[in-house]
């Protein structure tokens, strides 16, 4: 009897995938990339470093990588707030619901909200700061702002986004 070959289609990248990550992530790595680009570039140029291709791109990788870990954090405080269960229904009215569609809808959202990029923030700088600047061509000093710099224009400020809007 002989036996029918096995085939095994889409193994490393399934096509069901393209449902799970949606164009709009590819963007945000784009976007993402190029804001972190951007701001390092300035940066730099503001601290009056010299700007070699090396040094940016030195730079470059590891702080979009360390961002994007940072950003997690951020959003696994969010998602916690969508965990959290209350028995007569305040923290689905004033905080679960509001999160995820209008942060701006009361004090208790906008706060939540505001801890999330704040915790983002600070893992940005310290990420930045001991891991992705570690082995830099920069003074302390120079790390210490660059690491500044990164945490305050690339927090993830859209998680005030609301969603109601597009929804």
């Amino acid at each position: 009897m002989r036996g029918r070959g096995l085939r095994l289609y889409n193994v490393i990248f399934p096509i069901w995938l393209l449902w799970l990550v949606p164009p709009v992530c590819i963007a945000s790595l784009v976007g993402n990339f190029l804001i972190d680009m951007l701001v390092v570039v300035l940066t730099l140029k503001h601290l009056r470093v010299e700007l070699r291709k090396q040094l940016v791109e030195d730079v470059l990788w590891p702080v979009y990588g360390c961002g994007f870990l940072a950003d997690l954090a951020g959003a696994a405080l969010l998602l916690a707030s969508q965990l959290i269960e209350s028995d007569d229904g305040w923290w689905y009215e004033n905080v679960q619901y509001p999160v995820a569609y209008d942060p701006f809808a009361n004090i208790w959202s906008f706060l939540w909200v505001t801890v999330g990029v704040a915790v983002a923030a600070v893992c940005i700088y310290w990420l930045d700061r001991k891991l992705a600047l570690k082995n830099a061509a920069l003074t302390e000093t120079g790390k210490h702002k660059l690491a500044m710099s990164l945490a305050g224009f690339t927090a993830p400020y859209l998680f005030y986004l609301p969603m109601k809007w597009f929804w």
